[in-house]
């Protein structure tokens, strides 16, 4: 499970992005300085930091200035500033992305799936080009899918929705997080897309063999069928 850092001293907001996380999957530190989240920093490691600018005892700036000496984590910046001399300014020193408050904390969840993916994504080791699940194989490299040793005419996102699940083949994955990874991008509530990009991948398979290889976990998302 990812961790997150959330350094941020209104302890409502703090409250409220760490309950949303930990809905989605995640789990959460919170700071409420900048000195606390470099502490936490220091011991730990993080997936993702969301800080905010007005802090007591440290600014969000020189916390952005002094985790950037030393990691390259994401960082999503949340502040009242919104000019756009503040935004640019904070993505130059080394910012990831930036979200001006009020702002929608189901965005904010979104966004923070998107930067972990990409962190964590990376070009695979020779030995995980290949992944395999039953009579199903997919190889990275050359972007091709086999079933039943037969080929598998896959869209760029059918590929990656399968990728995902044969990567983590004990995980149930909700449509967010499916969505981030295939289309790379924020997700704001695609269930139709998901859902016929799922469907048209069944009937693919179904052309091939009786084999079920995607189930439904209702109310969450999808992952291998056969897998618990």
């Amino acid at each position: 499970m990812e961790n997150i850092l959330i350094i941020e001293d209104d302890s409502d907001i703090s409250n409220l992005i760490a309950e949303a996380l930990k809905k989605a999957g995640y789990s959460c530190t919170q700071a409420f300085s900048g000195t606390e989240g470099l502490l936490y920093l220091e011991k730990e490691s993080y997936a993702l930091v969301i800080l905010d600018l007005m802090l007591p005892g440290m600014s969000g700036e020189n916390v952005l200035s002094k985790l950037r000496e030393k990691q390259q984590v994401p960082v999503i910046v949340v502040s009242a500033k919104d000019s756009l001399d503040s935004k640019v300014d904070l993505l130059t020193s080394g910012a990831d992305d930036y979200l001006t408050k009020p702002f929608e904390v189901q965005e904010l969840v979104a966004r923070a799936g998107v930067w972990i993916r990409r962190s964590a994504s990376g070009a695979p080791s020779e030995q995980e080009q290949t992944l395999r699940y039953r009579d199903l194989e997919l190889n990275r490299s050359s972007f091709t899918a086999t079933v039943c040793r037969k080929p598998l005419s896959l869209t760029r996102q059918e590929f990656r929705i399968l990728e995902l699940l044969l990567s983590h083949p004990d995980r149930v994955f909700s449509k967010q997080e499916i969505y981030d990874y295939a289309w790379e991008d924020i997700y704001l509530g695609e269930d139709k897309t998901i859902n016929v990009h799922i469907s048209n991948i069944r009937k693919k398979l179904k052309a091939v063999t009786e084999q079920e290889y995607i189930e439904t976990v209702w109310g969450i998302g999808f992952r291998l069928a056969g897998r618990k």
